[in-house]
């Protein structure tokens, strides 16, 4: 799944360990997620959504519907 927490992550001047830390996940989880090798469950999917303040949909893009 694509998605762009790379960037948001990056605006923020945030590292993957301060992401992994504020989500309360591994920093490998959170770089999994950033290069598509690890779709989020739902709940990881709300909380990442929630920290930056924005809709899921805003975050990440099913491939499927393009």
């Amino acid at each position: 799944m694509k998605n762009s927490l790379k960037s948001l992550r990056s605006e923020r001047g945030w590292s993957q360990n301060d992401l992994a830390q504020a989500l309360g996940v591994s920093r490998q989880t959170v770089n999994a997620i950033e290069n598509g090798r690890y779709d989020p469950s739902l709940p990881l999917a709300f909380a990442i959504a929630r920290l930056f303040a924005l809709g899921i949909e805003q975050i990440f893009d099913d491939e499927a519907t393009q």
